[in-house]
């Protein structure tokens, strides 16, 4: 058993990026290594929550990276809290072994109201004229002002977009060094999401991708010496678990114009003549999220539902279409999952686009809006600079990720920097959970 763990999520971590990054070498040559397999769907919100909990979608609730509330017909994407999740997490489960089991957690996402004893994670404020003030979400509540005097402001713009870079993620790293030394936890999960960008914009082996991986070394690096200033290092166990890895991609699937076209995508005019989907009257409409979707059918009618799956079934770019019990195939079987899951093969990903008229797209397709969009746009990472905005051309992504893993070209990697920590290979994110127990003798 040891006095504290640090969980290091690290997105896009392959073994082969490892021998680019000399400083996570050293903390992890003297410890194991394995293959981890992300589950189905391989993207941050499931996985994050696979490993907390130690249990797949069915039972924690997190279908995507955002949700579907048929009630109100209303899109989720990227704001809700942790009330989300239906499951004990780590925090919740050492709090039950014990108070003295402090956990801080940083920037994981759904982390905004949960159990753990140290927060912090984005939480910008929306102003009524629909700009932005920059902000943390933080417990307690008043760590954010002192965060912010000592580095300045969380930098949001570097986090997601054309100008994410490494310095939300040295960010996230600092603050974290202060709140080891002014709360010392037990537990600390660290979110570090830097590898995500280059490698979706310009592809996993791009020349961006491998800058990624110094730089990315770098941070963990100065964060590795920093914490062992604090906390002794002969009892305290880092394991480094990568999210998913980010493959090449050279195709797109429009689901939502698909459907469209089959005259099951309806859409309403805006005020300024564009397109927006139209969720209540549309009797079939897709939540993209990278290489899958769930296709939601009004009222759950059979004959739309066999109609989409139709539609779909042997499309070009298309790898699976789930309905049914076939969701329990990858344990999605959740009242909050669509009716159709869409799964891309593992060289296409899926765009939200609805409009078939690029004139017709809504104002905020051409800007970094990750909550009004009805699923995950990677696009935003690129810049067209003619138009100083966003581009409309989803072709330009070169790595996604999310379809099942079956390849070990689409798997990650969980070392921890002392031996006999795991010695079953490979391992599933689900796996990540027990294993950091273990350590509290739980």
């Amino acid at each position: 058993m040891e006095d504290r763990v640090i969980l290091l999520s690290v997105p896009g971590l392959r073994e082969s990026d490892l021998e680019r990054m000399p400083a996570l070498q050293r903390l992890t040559e003297r410890g194991d290594r394995t293959t981890l397999v992300p589950s189905f769907p391989a993207v941050t919100w499931p996985v994050q929550a696979n490993m907390l909990t130690g249990v797949l979608p069915h039972q924690h609730g997190v279908i995507a990276n955002g949700f579907y509330w048929r009630d109100r017909h209303e899109v989720e994407m990227w704001t809700a809290g942790n009330d989300k999740i239906e499951s004990p997490q780590i925090w919740d489960i050492l709090h039950r072994h014990s108070p003295q089991l402090t956990s801080a957690v940083w920037f994981p996402m759904l982390s905004k109201g949960c159990g753990a004893d140290y927060v912090c994670m984005p939480a910008p404020v929306h102003n009524p004229d629909g700009s932005e003030s920059l902000w943390c979400y933080t417990k307690p509540k008043e760590l954010y002002g002192e965060l912010r005097d000592l580095h300045g402001h969380f930098p949001l713009q570097h986090f997601w977009g054309p100008l994410a870079n490494i310095e939300s993620t040295r960010w996230i790293a600092q603050s974290a060094v202060f709140a080891a030394q002014r709360f010392r936890p037990r537990f600390f999960y660290l979110y570090l999401p830097h590898l995500d960008y280059a490698a979706q914009r310009d592809g996993p082996d791009s020349p961006a991708a491998q800058k990624a991986l110094e730089e990315l070394d770098t941070v963990i690096g100065e964060l590795v010496r920093s914490l062992h200033a604090i906390f002794d290092p002969a009892h305290t166990l880092w394991l480094v678990a990568s999210e998913y890895a980010i493959v090449p991609v050279n195709h797109v699937v429009y689901p939502n114009r698909r459907l469209r076209e089959a005259g099951l995508l309806s859409v309403r005019e805006d005020n300024d003549q564009t397109e927006l989907l139209d969720f209540e009257q549309s009797r079939a409409w897709a939540l993209v999220d990278h290489q899958f979707s769930h296709v939601f059918v009004r009222d759950h009618d059979a004959s739309t539902i066999k109609q989409v799956r139709d539609l779909f079934a042997g499309s070009e770019g298309i790898d699976e279409v789930l309905s049914g019990k076939q969701l329990e195939r990858y344990g999605l079987q959740h009242p909050r999952s669509g009716d159709v899951v869409l799964v891309s093969i593992p060289s296409s990903w899926q765009a939200y686009y609805w409009w078939l008229d690029d004139a017709r797209a809504p104002a905020f397709a051409r800007t970094v809006d990750i909550h009004r969009k009805p699923g995950y746009d990677p696009v935003e990472l690129h810049f067209d600079r003619a138009t100083r905005s966003i581009p409309l051309d989803a072709t330009r992504v070169k790595g996604s990720h999310g379809a099942p893993a079956r390849a070990e070209w689409q798997r990650g990697v969980l070392l921890s920097s002392q031996r006999g920590v795991f010695v079953e290979q490979p391992l599933a994110d689900t796996d990540v959970a027990e294993i950091v127990l273990r350590q509290f003798g739980i």
